[in-house]
């Protein structure tokens, strides 16, 4: 299940994309039309700044835009850097590996099968999907 964090940055980077021809856009534009608090938008736009996906403007004509074009940002790498792994278990994660303690055998866990398989299509279709794929269906 995607966390408010995450569905909050998929609907600012959606405003962001909506909104390119206009240069920056004022964080308070954004949280007023999610109704998402100010400074929970905040910290989140600084984490895709940190992570490249957006750029910051101080002062007048100052506020956030996208640095990368929405074609280029799959929707997997927003997901993985705000909620961590996509898998359902971690013993199946490919970047947030762990063993499930209360498995003897993950050889022989049925339950780890089936969730390779979940995994493997979650994320066939989520790095396949961009912010492009989102943008007007909002």
């Amino acid at each position: 299940m995607l966390s408010k964090k995450t569905k909050y940055a998929l609907h600012a980077l959606t405003y962001l994309g909506k909104h390119r021809a206009e240069g920056t856009v004022l964080i308070h534009d954004i949280a007023e039309e999610h109704g998402i608090s100010h400074k929970f938008l905040e910290n989140i736009l600084l984490e895709l700044k940190k992570a490249g996906m957006l750029g910051s403007k101080k002062g007048k004509g100052g506020g956030y835009y996208l640095i990368k074009e929405p074609q280029e940002i799959p929707l997997s790498r927003v997901i993985r850097l705000l909620d961590g792994p996509i898998a359902m278990l971690p013993c199946v994660s490919l970047n947030y590996y762990e063993p499930c303690a209360e498995c003897k055998s993950e050889t022989q866990c049925g339950l780890n099968k089936v969730m390779i398989q979940v995994r493997d299509e979650t994320l066939k279709i989520l790095e396949n999907k961009t912010l492009q794929d989102i943008l007007f269906f909002e």
